[in-house]
């Protein structure tokens, strides 16, 4: 399920800030939500089915905060990283076993990120608690079991 075509055209004419859009079945969020919806400052698509995000979600040059928790993630999406606003994201409890420590690093306004109870795998755990970055990172520690 996606956003439904009706909802842009009810709010065409208006001024989003605040978007919550969880604990739904969505699984895909459209390219257009970001042309349509550029001056949200705080996306909550928490509890839903998505895997991935639109790459024109870096076009939301207001959003503050990101929240992604409990979805079907298996990689963060890169770009998260791409926000120039965003100085929280919340990607917790999802599928995540890797992460591109790169493109993280980059980001100026981050100030926190949260990956808690992802499995991310060996390799990715051990960069992640050597990085060196702005924001505060949290994660899970490492359990051998949920390594995949």
């Amino acid at each position: 399920m996606q956003i439904p075509d009706a909802v842009y055209h009810l709010m065409r004419n208006t001024q989003l800030k605040t978007c919550d859009l969880s604990s739904n079945v969505i699984k895909k969020i459209p390219a257009k939500f970001a042309l349509k919806f550029n001056l949200i400052t705080d996306l909550n698509l928490s509890h839903n089915q998505m895997t991935k995000l639109p790459d024109e979600l870096a076009d939301l040059n207001a959003l503050a905060r990101l929240n992604i928790s409990h979805n079907s993630f298996i990689v963060l999406p890169p770009v998260v990283f791409k926000m120039p606003e965003l100085r929280e994201l919340d990607a917790s409890h999802n599928a995540i076993i890797e992460i591109d420590t790169d493109e993280m690093i980059t980001s100026d306004n981050l100030e926190l990120v949260n990956l808690r109870h992802n499995p991310l795998g060996r390799t990715c755990h051990r960069k992640l608690k050597n990085v060196s970055t702005s924001f505060r990172l949290e994660i899970s520690e490492y359990n051998e079991d949920d390594d995949w």
